[in-house]
């Protein structure tokens, strides 16, 4: 299921990307017909190069050793997983298509001449120069720890922040969630028993650190106390009373 209410402003394809790259854990090279896994080996330059600490004596290492010019045709995949457990988990995929060279000190750095992001909304091909130029959202390194703190100390400020959801994109919710959050607003993922949805609040002014998160997220919260409290979620609780 798609989107269930108008999308706010969010962080553009370049940014996302980068994102994705500053905050996972691992990547998937494929390389000469091979693909490894690789595991906290990984780093980003300020251009968005990725170097890879590959094991000297692995298949990678050879393949960029015994190529021509040194530089073998690579792929890396990067996923974007939601930090707290809802369906679906992966929110977002980043593909670099490009070359590896060995560098001074052992590691390989990959140069990205094709970059790819795939949302649930579809697939879009990066500008490489806006890439270069991006950089993570400023939230992006809190945001695991925002996001399980909030599902999981703050269950009553997220069935609050229904309240700015529109009734139709509540219809026969069993579960709303906090799924992502980035300096312009927050995602929800509204959960049914075989289908699901996200809404996305934005706020009133971007964010650019934790502390400005925090007065945005107190003038939402504001926001839906002064709010009715949807009908949907009003028989919910009716009916698991009763």
């Amino acid at each position: 299921m798609g989107d269930t209410q108008d999308w706010a402003a969010g962080p553009g394809a370049a940014q996302r990307a980068r994102s994705v790259l500053a905050t996972a854990w691992s990547c998937a090279v494929t390389a000469d017909g091979a693909r490894e896994e690789y595991v906290g080996a990984h780093t980003v330059t300020e251009d968005g190069g990725v170097l890879l600490d590959a094991p000297e004596d692995g298949a990678l290492v050879t393949a960029a050793l015994c190529a021509p010019r040194g530089e073998p045709s690579a792929v890396l995949e990067f996923a974007d997983a939601a930090p707290v457990p809802v369906r679906d988990r992966i929110r977002a995929r980043v593909w670099l298509a490009g070359w590896f060279t060995p560098v001074a000190g052992g590691p390989l750095l990959f140069r990205p001449t094709r970059v790819v992001l795939r949302r649930p909304s579809g697939a879009v091909l990066v500008d490489l120069a806006e890439f270069a130029a991006a950089r993570p959202d400023p939230l992006a390194a809190a945001e695991a720890r925002l996001l399980t703190h909030l599902a999981a100390a703050h269950p009553d400020a997220v069935e609050r922040l229904t309240r700015l959801v529109r009734p139709e994109s509540l219809h026969a919710a069993t579960r709303v969630t906090p799924l992502a959050v980035d300096r312009h607003g927050l995602t929800l993922r509204v959960e049914r028993v075989r289908a699901h949805g996200d809404v996305r609040l934005a706020f009133h002014a971007p964010a650019d650190d934790v502390t400005q998160l925090t007065e945005r997220m107190h003038a939402l919260l504001a926001r839906a106390s002064a709010a009715a409290c949807p009908r949907a979620l009003q028989r919910q609780r009716a009916d698991g009373d009763g």
